[in-house]
């Protein structure tokens, strides 16, 4: 059975660099202060899973009330939806593969109305490691049961891309611009 796997940030959700497009300005927003490279480092220790969604936002000096109103700045890219509805007509599994705090993924997947959608995701602060590093690719494949070479992994990031591919999945990088195109080509390919 094939199955389709997307990153969440910049190809599921239109934000792809949270900590810079989104993390930053509200912090500055809310704070009307901050510090760039405290966040990057709390976020970075939240989405592997060192420290949970309320300690990151105690570092950054925020309530961790105002989660909601920072998760509702995402959006979802143009044409996803229809991407995963014709994905499950079609019989092909979509799992999500993610750098982020799990808490705050599944809130997203909800609210935005895709959890539906979705066999399973692994997402880096429930397993304690980050694309591109090897060993998430792994845990999808380990958790998915789906055979390597039936997958299609789909990231907006080079790096993480190539680390699939060393790994020996098929893999596209996905251009917003484009949209998804080569990922509905590949889906009618493969539908039962």
């Amino acid at each position: 059975m094939s199955c389709l796997v997307l990153d969440a940030m910049g190809v599921i959700f239109r934000s792809g660099h949270v900590v810079t497009d989104l993390l930053i300005p509200f912090v500055t927003e809310q704070t009307g202060a901050c510090d760039g490279e405290v966040i990057r480092s709390a976020y970075l220790e939240a989405s592997l899973g060192n420290i949970s969604p309320d300690e990151f936002w105690k570092r950054v000096g925020l309530a961790s009330d105002l989660e909601d109103e920072y998760l509702s700045k995402q959006s979802l890219n143009p044409g996803v939806k229809a991407l995963l509805s014709q994905a499950k007509e079609d019989g092909i599994p979509v799992w999500c593969l993610s750098n982020d705090l799990s808490r705050w993924s599944i809130k997203l997947r909800k609210t935005l109305g895709i959890e539906q959608y979705l066999g399973g995701s692994i997402i880096s602060s429930d397993v304690g490691v980050r694309k591109p590093n090897k060993e998430i690719y792994k845990t999808l494949l380990d958790s998915s049961g789906i055979k390597i070479e039936d997958i299609l992994f789909v990231d907006d990031q080079e790096k993480n891309v190539t680390a699939s591919r060393e790994v020996g999945i098929e893999s596209i990088l996905f251009k917003p611009e484009k949209g998804f195109s080569d990922v509905k080509e590949w889906i009618s390919k493969h539908a039962l």
